[in-house]
């Protein structure tokens, strides 16, 4: 559903957006805040500091992170980052490096998506009621 696709109501609506700090979830949270939705920003942190080079922009590095916060800011809405390090190591890491060792190449983006990621997100959208979860995945 796009951005001006969804229903009138008598007020604006409660929308939690799944930033990454990319170009594409950070459009998102700007259009709806801009229509007058109350957009909630979230990014799952998956990474510790040291684990990874700081200077990667990749998704989900503690860049990306720093990025999705400094939108969230300047476009004026509430952003919260959760940690999800934990369940990534056993959900995406280990899958990966069994993957690999078996000599298969393993995206981690597909497991993160199925195992972790967008549960993460449904279940973080709901204990803050709201009415709908927004992502900039596959825009067009």
């Amino acid at each position: 559903m796009f951005p001006d696709e969804f229903p009138r109501t008598t007020g604006p609506l409660r929308i939690v957006v799944a930033m990454s700090g990319g170009v594409d979830s950070s459009v998102v949270a700007a259009m709806l805040a801009e229509q007058g939705h109350e957009v909630i920003g979230i990014t799952l942190n998956v990474w510790q500091k040291g684990m990874v080079d700081t200077r990667l922009h990749a998704c989900c590095s503690l860049s990306a992170t720093h990025d999705a916060q400094r939108v969230a800011d300047r476009i004026g809405i509430p952003h919260y980052s959760l940690n999800f390090r934990e369940i990534f190591a056993k959900e995406v890491m280990a899958r990966f490096v069994a993957s690999y060792a078996s000599g298969r190449t393993p995206n981690p983006c597909v497991d993160c998506n199925q195992f972790v990621k967008f549960a993460a997100f449904l279940k973080r959208a709901r204990e803050l009621d709201a009415d709908y979860l927004a992502t900039g995945h596959y825009a067009r």
